[in-house]
């Protein structure tokens, strides 16, 4: 995996600014250079990443200001939709030279073919080698890609990347929906890049293997020397001090709160003391007249000064407070679900799924379950038959409790419905209030609560679809989640751990984030590899 001339290309963003068709801005007087070598764009979600990689790709076009790169332009988007009926080689867009290349061998000498080939003689080896690179070994040129799993339509937009040899790499969430094998070719492939890469995800495996991060904060980009660890290493030490600088300035603030109040004190002193004197007549009538105002212009003045220092010392504790980060995270409220142990929640007797797996399963609450298994195996298959999307080839799936399905591709929501619309049709009888109130604990507080579904990051989507998944009503008792941490940013993934830790329903969870599943106390691990099996924690 490399380019051509990685030397000289680049990407440079002058003044960019972005607003969705509904005033929503996400981008304003943006400027950004990035060069050659393997750049970690990172941020909270909704901070306008994947819009940046689409405006440098040229699928979205800037409301103001300039994107201009060097070199072609490659992108993998978040969320890769592939039209099943083609075929492999459309898929990865050699179809025509292929078959220019076997018109000719069949003896048709035209010109048409021979343009169409142009230098690639060995598109069949390369488009192999490329398939072979990324696991999908098994999956031919001639045949058509049917229903790949989410991993493998990532794995074959790649691939399709990697044929076109591109300049510039944009990869956004690439490891989203790939198994352990997967990933470490991934990974691979971004380790020998030396052409610009810029990469969007939260796989920490990833980001380690960078040379740069750039964090995307508030429209600016701050960039750091080295991987995710050096990043975060950096960003440790900023905020200490930044901490310590606040722990200052609030001192300050005590101090000058104080000598004020001292100010007032001696002001009130010196009038009382004029007053005194002025109705003991010790002195005559215009000298005491004069000394009071004279101590009353000197106290006024002493207590100005420290109103004014007191307020510059209040505005030197907010310009420190902005500086330490302070980010907002999903605060998941999951309802009240428990179920008594022992009891029977999910029953697959004899199930064959349409991918041709089979399961067999007792699931007693609250059980927590991992699925597991590599790409294309039929988790995904597998949630969306218990969920009753799906009907068995064989056997029956049956739910005793109230259950709510996540899916991987966060469908359930209607792009052109607002987030609070959203939510309102899985719960017609709760009131608009009830609705924006637990919206807020989502971070959708006020106007974000009517933005488009079809406008959001896919953080912002993934929280909008558990929120209306938890509010529906009944409240689950079985949840099954598909992938939950894709799209989601650090600080997210360690909030959706911690509620899903006080979530007292049987769980399960189809996922290739290992760490994610350690952290949410997994009871039983599955394995689906044709048959449904029980393995020990990996």
């Amino acid at each position: 995996m490399s380019s051509s001339t990685p030397s000289a290309a680049s990407v440079v963003c002058s003044g960019l600014h972005f607003a969705w068709p509904d005033g929503t801005s996400v981008l304003e007087d943006l400027h950004l250079t990035i060069g050659p070598g393997r750049t970690g764009l990172v941020g909270l979600n909704g901070a306008g990443k994947s819009t940046l990689l689409k405006l440098i790709a040229g699928e979205l076009t800037p409301t103001e200001g300039s994107v201009r790169t060097t070199g072609e332009v490659g992108h993998l988007p978040q969320t890769v939709h592939l039209d099943t009926a083609l075929r492999v080689d459309e898929a990865l867009g050699v179809a025509a030279t292929r078959a220019a290349l076997r018109a000719i061998e069949d003896g048709d000498a035209s010109e048409e073919n021979f343009a169409a080939v142009g230098d690639d003689w060995d598109v069949e080896e390369r488009s192999r080698a490329a398939l072979d690179q990324l696991g999908l070994e098994h999956i031919g040129l001639d045949r058509t890609i049917g229903e790949v799993s989410g991993g493998e339509a990532v794995l074959l937009r790649l691939a399709a990347l990697l044929l076109s040899r591109p300049e510039i790499l944009l990869l956004d969430e690439p490891t989203n929906n790939l198994d352990l094998a997967a990933r470490r070719r991934l990974y691979d492939a971004v380790g020998s890049w030396n052409g610009v890469l810029v990469v969007v995800s939260h796989d920490r495996d990833l980001l380690r293997r960078v040379d740069r991060i750039a964090d995307l904060r508030d429209g600016e980009v701050r960039w750091y020397g080295g991987n995710l660890d050096a990043y975060e290493e950096a960003l440790a030490a900023e905020q200490e001090a930044a901490e310590r600088t606040v722990r200052a300035a609030e001192a300050d603030v005590r101090r000058q709160k104080r000598e004020l109040a001292e100010a007032h004190r001696t002001l009130a002193k010196r009038v009382r003391y004029g007053d005194k004197m002025y109705a003991t007549k010790r002195e005559p009538k215009v000298v005491m007249g004069a000394r009071k105002r004279a101590a009353q212009v000197s106290a006024g003045k002493h207590r100005i000064l420290h109103e004014e220092r007191l307020r510059e010392a209040r505005e030197r504790l907010d310009e420190a407070a902005e500086a330490v980060r302070d980010d907002d995270e999903i605060r998941v409220d999951l309802p009240h679900t428990a179920v008594p142990r022992g009891r029977t929640v999910l029953t697959l007797r004899g199930v064959e799924l349409r991918c041709g797996a089979r399961a067999g399963l007792d699931l007693h609450g609250p059980e927590r379950v991992a699925l597991v298994g590599r790409n294309g195996a039929g988790k995904t298959t597998l949630l969306r038959t218990i969920a009753g999307e799906l009907a068995p080839v064989a056997g029956e799936a049956v739910a005793y409790v109230p259950l709510r399905y996540l899916p991987q591709r966060l469908d359930v929501l209607d792009d052109a419905l607002t987030v609070a619309e959203n939510v309102a049709r899985f719960a017609p009888e709760a009131t608009d209030n009830r609705v924006r109130a637990r919206l807020a604990r989502f971070l959708f507080r006020g106007a974000r609560a009517d933005q488009r579904a079809g406008t959001l990051s896919g953080g912002e989507r993934f929280r909008a679809a558990l929120a209306a998944l938890m509010l529906a009503e009944p409240a689950p008792q079985l949840l099954l989640l598909d992938e939950p941490t894709n799209n989601l940013d650090r600080a997210s993934v360690r909030q959706l751990t911690t509620a899903l830790e006080s979530y007292e329903g049987a769980l399960v969870v189809a996922s290739h984030d290992i760490p994610f599943l350690r952290e949410i106390g997994i009871t039983r691990w599955l394995l689906l590899d044709g048959e449904l099996t029980g393995v020990d924690p990996l």
